[in-house]
This record gives C-alpha cells, structure tokens and sequence, in this order.
C-alpha cells in the first residue's frame, strides 16, 4: 500500500469500517498483517535470504514506534445522497475513539447529531459560525466558494473537527470519513455479523426481503412490508446489519442508534480478531476490495503509524461509552439536544485520565456489546 504525499489527502482503505469507530483500532489488526510476519518479523524491505551489503544493519524501528498516546481519533459516517447534485454531507453519525497513554484500552463514545453546539467561523466556506447542531458542522464547512455543486466532504471534516474539540476539550490526532455505500458488501465479505439485538427494531427503509420500501405518495415517508429485527442473538447479513444500525425512529430514538452503532462496530471487530483474519492475507484483500473508496483517512500521523500502535488492543480492553442526553427548546419549538450532567462530567474525566474511577461509580454509562 502506498500513502499519499504533499497537498494530496491520504486515501486509506483499512479492514473494518463500521459505521465509524473501530476502524482505526482496529485496523491495527490488518495492515499489520501486510507488514509483520507470523515470527514478528518485517515483510518491508529485503528478506533474510537476500544479501546486504551490511551483514549487521541497524535495527529499524516498527511503525508507530514513536506513539506513546493518549490518542483521540474522529470518525464520522456521513449522510451522502450520492443522487442529488451538489448534496452537501451532513454527520450522521460522529463517534470519538479515546486511547489513554500506554495504548492499552481504548473508549468509544458517540455525540448525538443534533447536540447543539457552538460551531466556529470557517472562512474557507465563508462560514460566519452559530449555534446549531452538530450535524451541520460538517454540510456548512463543505461549502465551496463558486462551486456550489462541488461539496468538499474533507473541509467540512476539519469544521466537524474543530467543532468537536471545542465541546469536548480533546484535540484529535487522526480521523476518517465513512459514507454507508459498500458497508453491506463489507460485511458480506466477513460472512455476515453475530450481534445481540436489545430491543425489537422496525425498518423504516427496508423490506423483509432487502428491497427498499417505495416512497409514500406525497413524500410523506414510505409504505409496503417492513423488515423487523427481534430482539435476541442474530446472524446479521450486510444490508441487514447497516439497515438496523440506521434506525433512529424508535425506541430510545438516535440514542438507541448511537448505542446500535456501538455494538455493531465491536462485533466486527470480534469477529476479525476470533477467526484470526489478520493472519490470512487473501481474506485482509477482499475485505481491502470490498471497501473501494467508502473510507478517506483525514488524520495527522501516517495511518500505518497509528494502526500498528493499536494493533495490540483486544475487544475486551474496548470500552462502550453511552452518554445521556435530553431534548433542548423554546416553548413547543425543539432546538436540539445536550447532554446531561454525567455525561458531561465523563468527558472532564477522560481528559483528567480519570475515566475507568468515572464509569466504576457510574456503571449506567457502559453499553453492552
């Protein structure tokens, strides 16, 4: 694999891109693979059967040698209308990944897309700055001067990002841009995914058999046979998987989605880890394959860096964060959501390096993968 050099963003396609999270951590677990062999050894560079002109070179450090943590990484899936000309991305999902110093755990976290936040000018889009929520961090800094049809879902990343830091006090080494375009195909390439559902889920947008629902005359939402999800231990296939991580209109509403994601992006990783996938190069290719271009790496460090620093965390050393919310308005008008107060106080935690005492004392904020 090659990375981009210069102006020219980095284009990664890494092993699990799962609606936004895991994917850096867990990628460790893949890329590595195309460098390490079973015995620890580098595959870069000449073999040990090939001669060298210094019988003793000196010893090269691995990648992500020099990355200690603690890491913050975003990753945001993106609400792309691929139809529509000029569809400015909005951040459909955002989720923080939290690695502490030492690299040995990482929290998962997601803010709610209609949390109301301050968000920054950004004279790149001729943006004046406001509040509003959070999803149109990410459509207002895509804007292009003069070029209206032609959003740039990479600018709007950097005001979703600065947005981000100023309400959580983090700031973000690395990051990536997921659309949903492809996600079904990658899971299909795992051979589907065993998940808990938690609670009984009626699609909104699909069929029983996969077909999408035909639009209500009128616009008014959709109509014909609707998939449904029990809740118990099921074998999720690819559409089923993304189709059941995107409902929003249920019980719990966006949380209930935020926590769905969660989970979803756990068992992938699970997943890849139990069935040793990082050792089997054809299987990592397909997996490569089956990505194309849904994932743009928009970080700092090179991505081979910051994979192989994580590439050690193991599924039970990955933490599920919920953190409440509520509804804001004036009157009758809903204006978005804020957190509550606990879940305000974890991120002061997390960044006090406090958040293992935190969610000890408050066990209501870990999900269940």
């Amino acid at each position: 694999m090659a990375q981009g050099t210069g102006a020219q963003r980095p284009r990664w396609v890494l092993g699990l891109a799962a609606l936004a999270a895991a994917v850096l951590v867990a990628a460790g677990v893949l890329v590595v693979t195309r460098l390490v062999g079973d015995d620890g050894s580098r595959r870069i560079g000449p073999t040990a059967a090939t001669p060298t002109a210094d019988p003793t070179p000196s010893p090269t450090a691995p990648p992500g040698a020099g990355i200690t943590g603690p890491l913050n990484l975003l990753l945001v899936g993106v609400d792309t209308r691929v139809s529509v000309p000029g569809w400015e991305p909005h951040g459909d999902a955002v989720l923080v990944v939290h690695v502490p110093k030492g690299l040995d755990r990482a929290y998962l976290f997601s803010l709610p897309r209609d949390l109301l936040v301050d968000i920054p000018a950004f004279p790149k889009a001729d943006y004046g700055g406001g509040k509003t929520k959070l999803t149109h961090a990410m459509s207002y800094g895509s804007r292009v001067p003069g070029k209206p049809k032609e959003p740039s879902t990479e600018q709007g990343y950097e005001l979703l990002r600065s947005t981000v830091s100023g309400y959580t006090g983090l700031r973000f080494d690395a990051g990536a841009v997921l659309t949903f375009n492809g996600f079904d195909k990658l899971v299909d390439e795992l051979g589907g995914v065993d998940l808990y559902v938690d609670q009984r889920v009626v699609s909104l947008h699909r069929r029983p058999d996969g077909r999408h629902r035909e639009p209500a005359p009128g616009g008014g939402g959709y109509v014909g046979p609707q998939m449904v999800y029990e809740k118990g231990e099921r074998h999720l296939t690819g559409w089923q998987a993304l189709d059941y991580a995107r409902q929003r209109y249920i019980t719990g509403g966006d949380y209930a989605r935020q926590r769905h994601q969660q989970q979803l992006v756990k068992a992938l990783v699970t997943k890849i880890l139990d069935e040793d996938l990082a050792r089997q190069p054809e299987r990592v290719q397909q997996v490569v394959d089956a990505l194309g271009d849904m994932l743009v790496y928009v970080g700092g460090p090179r991505i081979v860096d910051v994979a192989y620093a994580l590439g050690g965390l193991s599924p039970d050393r990955f933490v599920l964060v919920g953190l409440p919310g509520e509804g804001v308005g004036q009157g009758s008008a809903y204006r978005g959501e804020q957190l509550e107060p606990t879940g305000r106080t974890f991120l002061t935690e997390l960044r006090a390096g406090r958040a293992d005492a935190y969610l000890a004392a408050h066990p209501e904020l870990r999900v269940k993968g």
